[in-house]
Formats: structure tokens, C-alpha cells, sequence
């Protein structure tokens, strides 16, 4: 080895080894004919020198990710991710969505759609999103490093992630709001004696059908008290004529709404080492509380009636185009794929971690708390029909009439009705709280893997964060903020994060290659995924998604609450609210293809081909401009 010039040599060991590395004079590689074989580190010990010259052991290490902070913060335990994950996609609709969906359209029949769509839509964008984030380690913004012209579409998602968190944690608010005027041995809805109560209240122990008339559903009528409760006792609706009538922010609503901020904030601050942990309570109590409802609900009279109700199989129903749409829509929303909130979790994992596992248990355990929450909402439905002498469809609804007005003026009509309000208002606030600190964790990741300057500093990060949606929420807090809160719920997440997500799709699956995206979780997991996820990677899930944005476009009606129809200019706004974060996406495009250098030919090869391939596009080895990538699957 002696006297000879150790430059030749590191430039044959800079193809088998990461070019940071200082290498000593080591003896030159033989040439191999064929592909190149896996790019592993070496690790290089010095053994002895003699006469100047070095001696070194070399050791093969393993294989680490080519993308993503070699430092970066991962979860305390995999129980930590998986119950953040479940916290996330489990949340109020589940409770006060699914059962009334299932209910309406053809009971058990129901199940056929929703569960076709989660196993050839669902599953295989769950999955996507988590190997996304788990691959290259970083927030929804920075993952489309793998295809640069795509990060708009990161930008979006962050956007309208911000956007819910405007309205979600007001609805968090009502539930705690709830959760404290239940402390008492009187519940504050079960009487028309309180200063919020109109002339007109009606006792339900006095009411019969014949009170409604004119075909009212008993699930409509506003003059019970717990409808009163809701709509005069917590949202003043009645001092208010419209959205253009909001009047000033409820200071007892306000209160609630900055003990919900303050609660996210201390969850959130520290990163997954403090929203793990706090997981373990908001993910796990809501079983612990559901089970305890169910197992109630189903000894009360009238309760199988109304499971009865629930599960009553109309397979009729499945000719009915909107049976179809209404399943599509909702394992899109209960999954939670799209809003940033899967990659940002799942880049906090160790990197061999397997994520496919994990895709699999969670969106299954989503989907079957669905259907069990169905049982504990519809056993206390048909105890209420029997109580009123009514029928199930009269007090059948779904959203906040369900769980605000209805189900709450169940309980006070049971003994021990105090104790049966409180640990039903814990689960619906645990249910919003992890969904939210999802969402946050969404926004905060992903813009502080953006920018260095947040990253550094964190903690003041996710104060304005947390202290910037607690001041956009005050609208919905005002006399008329139901107006405000349910034009962001219609227009704020709904044909936005379709469109988003049907971009992602097309951007992981076309542009930066099913083929290539399987490699990298071949990399993470040692197998690569089968041809059905791949087919539905690549074709069943962009079809999917151009399908349900079509029909969410196509069925969109002016925006009325319960009598109430929104203005023109609501309308209006709430559009612009929704393209707000659909135009991120051409609009950077536009920008990156005019930021980049070079022909018209360069610049299109440097927006859509992987950071870390760039140099692959000066040697005019661009693989998205050959056929065969199109093809592969």
C-alpha cells in the first residue's frame, strides 16, 4: 500500500459510500459489470499506523434513508403513533355521522359501498400517506422534495388544516361548555324555566304527536328545551337576524374556547414526546365511555327498536346513485387522509418501522368504531321514539342536533342523569381534542420543516398557531357564529381537500412513479408492496377521487342553515374560502417552472424530478420523459 496516492482510491470508494464520510487510504474496488448493488454507509476504524501509512477495518452499516433530518424527534413508543393516528381519524362523525348515513340509506345494505370504497380507496391512500411520511421524514409541505412541482399541493392541505381548526375547536368548546353546566342535579335542559326559555317551550313530558303537526319531525321541532338549551341558552341564535348579524363573541363560549386552545397548546408544544402521551387519554377514553353507553342504552325500552331501525338491511337502496355518493364521501372524511395530518405523524417513525401494518389496524379500527357507535346512538333513539310515541325517523338526524340537543335530552330522562351527561360530554370532548391536536401538529410540522427559523423555535411557533386560530374563532362565537361555522364546514374542507388529495394521488402515483415509491418502501420494510395496492396507487384512487370531486361539485346546493338561507355574497365567500387553497397548487407551479433555469425542456425535467435526482436531468437522464416510466406499475 506504501507510497501511493490515495486520491485514486476515494474516488472509486465515493460510489459505495455517502461522500461525507473521511475515508483513510483503503485498497480499490473491482469493477462489477450489471446494476450497482444497494448504496450501503462504511464505516472505516482505524487499526494501527505504521510509517505513516494507515491501517483501517471497514464495517458494512445499514442502509439509511436517503431523504430527511438524520436527528430528528421520533415517537416515545409505537403505541404513541398508532393511538395518535386512531385519536385523529376517530372523531364526532363518527358518532354523529356514520350511524344516521347507515340508518338512511338502506341500514346494513349500507356496509356494501363503504366497505368496497375503503378497500379500494381508503386503505390504499391511508397507506400512501403514512409510507410518504415515514420515507422522507418531513412535513406534508417539504415530503414533495420527490417531486418539486407538486408542493402547492402541500401548501393546500396546510391551509385548509388551518382553515378547520377555525371551527373544530369551537365545536370542542360547546362540548366542554356541555361538559360544565352538566355539574348540577338538575340538568339545565330539562325544563322551560330558565331566562333562555321562549313563551312558546313545550315540557317533553306533556308533548304527544299531535303537538307537531304538518308532517314536523320531532328531530325538527325547536321548542323542546334541550333545543332551546342549544340554540338560545349557548348560541344566542335567536339575537341574531343572519350572517350579516353576528354581534359580539359569547364571553362563556370564549372562556371554553381558550381553555380548548390552552389544553392543544401544552399537548402540542414540546412536539410527539407531549401529544403521545397525551394520547393515551383522549384516544383511549372514548371506548372506555362508548362501551359504558352501549351496554346502558341497549337495557332502556324501545332501544332494540331502534337498533332494529339501524341495521334493517334494504338492498333496493343500492340502485340509488346517492347511497353510492354518500359512502364515498364518508371513508374519504372518517379516514382523514389528506389534510397532512398522516405524513406528518408518520414522519416522526423510525424508519424501518412498518407502516403497512399500521395502515391496516388503524383504518379498520376507524371504520368498526363507526359501525359500534351506531348500536349506543340508535339504542337511545328508539328508547326516545318509544318515549314520545313516535317513530324512528321522527327523531333520526345526524350532526350537532344529534349529539347537542337530542341524545342530551335522552340522558335527562334517565336516573342518574348528571353522571350519564358528564361522561357523555367527556367522550365527545376527547373525540374533538385529539382530532385537533392532528390537525395543528399538521400545520406546525409541516411549515416548521419548511422553515428553519420555525423549526428553532417551536415552542413560539405553536403558541401563534394556537393563539391565531383561537382569535379567527371568535366569529363562531358570536350570536350568529353557527352562520359562520357552518359555511367554513361546507366550503373550508370540502371540495378543496378532495381536490388536494386527488392531486397527491396523481403526483406520488404518476409523476414520482408507483415503481419508484414501491422501492422506497421495499427500502423501509424489506418487502415491496403487492400488485393490487400498486393498481390501486396508480389507477383506482385518482378515479376514485375525480369521482367524489366531480359529485361534490355537481351536488352543491346555496347554503341554508335549518331554515335560514345564506345570502348571495356568503356563498360567495365561502367559494373564495375554498379556492383559496386550490389555487396554491397552479400557483406554484407557475412559480417553480419560472424560478428554475434553463430550456423550456430543462426546466419542466427540474420541476418533476426528485431533489436528489437533479443531477441525473445536467446529464439529460430524465426518467419521466421516457415512456416506460408512464407505464410501469
Amino acid at each position: 500500500m506504501g507510497q501511493r496516492h490515495p486520491q485514486c482510491y476515494l474516488a472509486r470508494m465515493n460510489k459505495q459510500i455517502q461522500p461525507d464520510r473521511k475515508v483513510s487510504v483503503v485498497a480499490p474496488l473491482p469493477e462489477r459489470a450489471g446494476p450497482p448493488p444497494p448504496r450501503k454507509d462504511v464505516e472505516l476504524i482505524l487499526v494501527k499506523e505504521h510509517n505513516g501509512v494507515q491501517y483501517t477495518s471497514s464495517n458494512l452499516l445499514p442502509a439509511a434513508p436517503r431523504h430527511g433530518p438524520p436527528d430528528r424527534e421520533t415517537w416515545g413508543k409505537k403505541i404513541d403513533f398508532l393511538l395518535s393516528v386512531i385519536g385523529f381519524a376517530v372523531d364526532l362523525a363518527n358518532v354523529w355521522r356514520f350511524p344516521y348515513l347507515c340508518y338512511k340509506n338502506g341500514g346494513g345494505a349500507f356496509l356494501i359501498p363503504y366497505i368496497l370504497f375503503l378497500i379500494i380507496a381508503g386503505m390504499p391512500l391511508f397507506y400512501m400517506e403514512l409510507a410518504l411520511g415515514q420515507y422522507n421524514r418531513e412535513g406534508a409541505a417539504t415530503v414533495w422534495k420527490i417531486c418539486p412541482v407538486f408542493k402547492g399541493v402541500g401548501y393546500a392541505v396546510i391551509l385548509i388544516a388551518l382553515y378547520v381548526g377555525f371551527y373544530y375547536n369551537v365545536i370542542i368548546a360547546w362540548s366542554l361548555y356541555y361538559l360544565f353546566s352538566s355539574f348540577t342535579f338538575e340538568l339545565p335542559w330539562t325544563h322551560c324555566d330558565n331566562s333562555w326559555n321562549s313563551p312558546n317551550c313545550t315540557d317533553p313530558k306533556l308533548f304527544n304527536a299531535s303537538v307537531l303537526g304538518n308532517g314536523t319531525k320531532y328531530s325538527k321541532y325547536k321548542l323542546t328545551p334541550a333545543a332551546e338549551f342549544y340554540e338560545r341558552g349557548v348560541l344566542h341564535l335567536h339575537e341574531s337576524r343572519g350572517i350579516h348579524d353576528l354581534g359580539l363573541p359569547r364571553w362563556q363560549l370564549s372562556l371554553c374556547l381558550l381553555v380548548v386552545v390552552i389544553i392543544l397548546f401544552f399537548s402540542l408544544w414540546k412536539g410527539v414526546k407531549t401529544s403521545g402521551k397525551v394520547v393515551w387519554i383522549t384516544a383511549t377514553l372514548p371506548y372506555v365511555v362508548l362501551f359504558v353507553l352501549l351496554i346502558h342504552g341497549i337495557t332502556l325500552p324501545g332501544a332494540y327498536n331502534g337498533i332494529n331501525a339501524y341495521l334493517h338491511i334494504d338492498f333496493r337502496r343500492l340502485k340509488e346513485a346517492t347511497v353510492w355518493i354518500d359512502a364515498a364521501t364518508q371513508i374519504f372524511y372518517s379516514l382523514g387522509a389528506g389534510f397532512g395530518v398522516l405524513i406528518a405523524f408518520a414522519s416522526y417513525n423510525k424508519f424501518d418501522n412498518n407502516c403497512y401494518r399500521d395502515a391496516l389496524l388503524t383504518s379498520t379500527i376507524n371504520c368498526v368504531t363507526s359501525f359500534i357507535s351506531g348500536f349506543a346512538i340508535f339504542s337511545i333513539l328508539g328508547y326516545m321514539a318509544h318515549e314520545h310515541k313516535v317513530k324512528i325517523e321522527d327523531v333520526a338526524t345526524e350532526g350537532a342536533g344529534l349529539v347537542f340537543i337530542l341524545y342530551p335530552e335522552a340522558i335527562s330522562t334517565l336516573s342518574g342523569s348528571t353522571f350519564w351527561a358528564v361522561v357523555f360530554f367527556i367522550m365527545l370532548l376527547t373525540l374533538g381534542i385529539d382530532s385537533s391536536m392532528g390537525g395543528m401538529e399538521a400545520v406546525i410540522t409541516g411549515l416548521a420543516d419548511d422553515f428553519q427559523i420555525l423549526k428553532q423555535h417551536r415552542k413560539l411557533f405553536t403558541f401563534g398557531v394556537s393563539f391565531g386560530t383561537f382569535l379567527l374563532a371568535l366569529f363562531c362565537i358570536t350570536n350568529g357564529g353557527i352562520y359562520v361555522l357552518t359555511l367554513l364546514d361546507t366550503f373550508a374542507a370540502g371540495t378543496s381537500i378532495l381536490f388536494a388529495v386527488l392531486m397527491e394521488a396523481i403526483g406520488v402515483s404518476w409523476f414520482y412513479g408507483v415503481d419508484r415509491f414501491s422501492e422506497d418502501i421495499q427500502q423501509m420494510m424489506g418487502f415491496k408492496p403487492g400488485l393490487y395496492w400498486r393498481l390501486c396507487w396508480k389507477f383506482v384512487s385518482p378515479a376514485f377521487l375525480l369521482f367524489v370531486v366531480i359529485v361534490s361539485i355537481i351536488n352543491f346546493k346555496p347554503l341554508t342553515y335549518d331554515d335560514y338561507t345564506f345570502p348571495l355574497w356568503a356563498n360567495r365567500i365561502g367559494w373564495g374560502i375554498a379556492l383559496s387553497s386550490m389555487i396554491l397548487v397552479p400557483a406554484y407551479i407557475i412559480y417553480k417552472f419560472m424560478n428554475v433555469r434553463g430550456t423550456f425542456k430543462e426546466r419542466l425535467a427540474y420541476c418533476i424530478t426528485p431533489e436528489n435526482e437533479h443531477q441525473l436531468v445536467a446529464q439529460g437522464n430524465v426518467r419521466q420523459f421516457k415512456l416506460q416510466h408512464w407505464l410501469t406499475i
